[in-house]
């Protein structure tokens, strides 16, 4: 065989092996260099509860406002920023972020009675339901 001949079909061998390994392979080595999906909160399967949902209206009296930040597949997210608004009253720490199980905590207090709508957000999108405690 001629020298040239040789050395092409070595280099299209190898090009050939370069080219099954990268199709083999391509799979586990995407997954390990694709950025996560999961930190995607998700707005319908997040959660924010709040106890007691009846209290004085003295300042002193607080209901807990916990708000559960999940994804999609109703994994938790942690490390994200949660700001609460409510329409009555003083909510203590009203931006926290969220631990390891996807929670928050937050203190509401008035000294007006009537009804606070208390609702959540994370990147700017609102999350779970509205909710509503009572102060009288």
């Amino acid at each position: 065989m001629d020298k040239r001949f040789r050395s092409l079909l070595i280099v299209f061998f190898l090009f050939f092996i370069v080219f099954i390994i990268f199709i083999v392979f391509n799979k586990p080595i995407s997954r390990l260099t694709r950025a996560e999906i999961d930190l995607v909160p998700s707005k319908e399967k997040s959660l924010i509860f709040a106890w007691p949902l009846t209290l004085k209206a003295d300042g002193v009296s607080k209901s807990e406002i916990n708000v559960v930040i999940r994804n999609n597949n109703l994994k938790f997210i942690e490390e994200k920023q949660v700001t609460v608004k409510s329409t009555l009253g003083d909510i203590k720490s009203i931006s926290n972020t969220t631990d390891k199980g996807g929670k928050t905590s937050f203190e509401l207090t008035s000294t007006t009675p009537g009804i606070a709508e208390v609702s959540a957000y994370v990147d700017n999108t609102e999350v779970g339901k509205k909710i509503t405690v009572k102060f009288e």
